[in-house]
């Protein structure tokens, strides 16, 4: 959303130390929600990166190997879970260094796309298939009114972008061949309300799923909806939330995991002080959305993962509030952290990173 994208509060960079961190449970439940199983116990460790810039997505391959991205051009690589940081500015051009890196998406250590968020053509996605030595400028946003927000990938050759409408038109970009982008005809995409658009805060408003689904999460100027397609963007439909709306409120980030169980997370950033109705879950691949418990901490959710399988599946939570887990697929939440974060991710079933303000990167392991 150009205009009011999520800051939130600077914090100053933890130190490289080790707590473990067991969590509390959130506010009393709506009524009707179920209780969650005791939730879990995770050791987190602060890592250094000397990034002052603040870190807005992250995408874990496993774990060892994880990207971030953010402010003034930056993004870094770990190839060692974490323990060394390789940060750099700028994707080949001098210009570049100045972009906003709100979203990455990685495949392996040599391979990743990155979003720059911005107006006109500010807005970019470039890509790397030699570690971030070079980068391919794939696309750049020539609508003076356009804005992208975040982007993800079905496969290596196959990927969609979000981004605030133009022209009061819906703006959603695809590439069949991890190459070449092409903007979604507006007569495909169900209409766009007036002065709807997305929140580049963590990259998650829009996720892929299997057989060419995939979610959008919507907001701004009275907005909140999730947008659905399964033909790789062909065709779409779409679903209003029971969240919170208005003028910088709306849904900021929409995860699905097995089974069809999904969430879409977000706030009004005009109430950073207040706990509002900004969670939902569906349990039918997103035909429909049942309003959450709350989150323990105020203001609005930026992003969010999945991790885990089954009965051990973990979701997480994160905003400059702080960091929240459900263990029931969304349904009630307990503290996980007060600190300020923007985005998380999974390496594996236990393990994720967060990242946030001044090159804020920490680990989280699972340890019951």
């Amino acid at each position: 959303m150009s205009g009011g994208h999520p800051l939130g509060a600077l914090a100053r960079t933890l130190p490289a130390v080790t707590v473990i961190l067991a969590c509390s449970p959130s506010a009393e439940l709506e009524p009707g929600i179920e209780s969650a199983p005791e939730p879990p116990i995770f050791k987190a460790s602060h890592q250094a990166s000397d990034i002052e810039s603040r870190l807005q997505a992250i995408s874990a391959v496993d774990s060892r190997v994880v990207w971030v991205s953010g402010l003034e051009g930056t993004y870094a690589l770990t190839l060692d879970g974490g323990e060394t940081w390789q940060a750099s500015r700028g994707a080949g051009s001098p210009d570049s260094a100045t972009l906003q890196f709100r979203d990455v998406h990685a495949f392996d250590e040599h391979t990743a796309y990155l979003l720059s968020a911005g107006d006109g053509d500010d807005s970019r996605i470039y890509r790397t298939t030699d570690g971030g030595t070079s980068w391919e400028l794939q696309f750049i946003n020539l609508e003076p009114e356009g804005f992208l927000d975040c982007f993800d990938f079905w496969d290596r050759t196959r990927g969609i972008a979000y981004g605030d409408s133009v022209g009061g038109e819906l703006f959603v970009l695809t590439t069949m061949d991890g190459s070449t982008w092409s903007r979604i005809p507006a007569t495909a995409l169900p209409p766009a309300g007036e002065g709807e658009g997305g929140f580049a805060a963590s990259g998650t408003c829009v996720e892929t799923g299997p057989e060419g689904r995939a979610w959008i999460a919507t907001g701004a100027a009275g907005n909140a909806r999730v947008l659905a397609t399964d033909d790789f963007g062909a065709t779409w439909t779409f679903v209003d939330s029971p969240t919170v709306r208005g003028a910088a409120a709306g849904l900021m980030s929409v995860l699905f995991h097995s089974g069809g169980e999904g969430v879409a997370l977000g706030g009004d950033l005009e109430q950073p002080d207040a706990i509002t109705l900004n969670v939902t879950f569906s349990d039918d691949g997103g035909a429909s959305w049942t309003a959450s418990g709350p989150m323990s901490f105020p203001g609005a959710v930026y992003g969010g993962a999945w991790g885990g399988a089954g009965s051990d599946s973990v979701l997480i939570a994160a905003g400059p509030g702080g960091l929240n887990v459900s263990t029931n697929s969304g349904r009630s939440w307990a503290a996980l952290s007060d600190a300020a974060f923007w985005a998380v991710d999974f390496g594996d079933d236990d393990t994720f990173w967060a990242v946030g303000p001044e090159g804020r990167i920490t680990r989280f392991d699972r340890v019951r």
